[in-house]
């Protein structure tokens, strides 16, 4: 049996989510565009990953998954989508952290999740006007927070369902004592 204290221990969770975040995002661009959305515009499924560890590993592993996840989104699809997971990425690895941690019980996973995915494209937002060098991006904003509402609301449901089977397997895995 693996000890509880190995510091080996304590990285294979956060490792293994990113793996999960990684594949999440990979099985999500296999979904085709989606009419009437931006492009690019996809469902963020692997934010699953990252809202179940700001909640119940901290900040610190939810902000690795999303570092992990724009470093991989940089090496495969360049600079641009690098630099658009990141900032959304990382803005909402932080809002999640503070509302799982203060408005758990009066936002629940899904009033979070559609928070957090509207910071997201905000950060996004953010980025392509660094990148484009221009504010004409902001009339995507009422299409994403539309977007950001639906797919926040369904990401957010998935991980209320597989919460109770997650808090089943808790003893299972190292730094989950206060899974909630």
């Amino acid at each position: 049996m693996i000890m509880k204290r190995n510091p080996a221990y304590k990285i294979a969770l956060p490792a293994i989510l990113c793996a999960l975040a990684l594949s999440l995002g990979f099985l999500e661009s296999l979904i085709p565009p989606l009419p009437l959305f931006p492009p690019g515009a996809k469902p963020g499924f692997s934010n699953i990953i990252t809202m179940f560890a700001a909640g119940n590993l901290g900040l610190s592993s939810a902000a690795v998954i999303a570092l992990v996840k724009g470093l991989f989104a940089f090496v495969t699809r360049g600079a641009a989508a690098g630099i658009m997971s990141l900032s959304g990425g990382l803005i909402s690895a932080l809002a999640m952290y503070l509302l799982m941690r203060f408005a758990r019980k009066f936002l629940g996973m899904v009033g979070i999740s559609v928070i957090c995915a509207a910071v997201h494209n905000l950060g996004q937002l953010a980025a392509a006007v660094f990148i484009t060098g221009t504010a004409d991006v902001i009339y995507y904003a009422p299409v994403l927070l539309i977007f950001g509402v639906i797919t926040g609301a369904l990401t957010g449901i998935i991980l209320g369902s597989v919460t109770p089977v997650l808090k089943k397997m808790k003893k299972h895995f190292y730094g989950l004592d206060n899974f909630k």
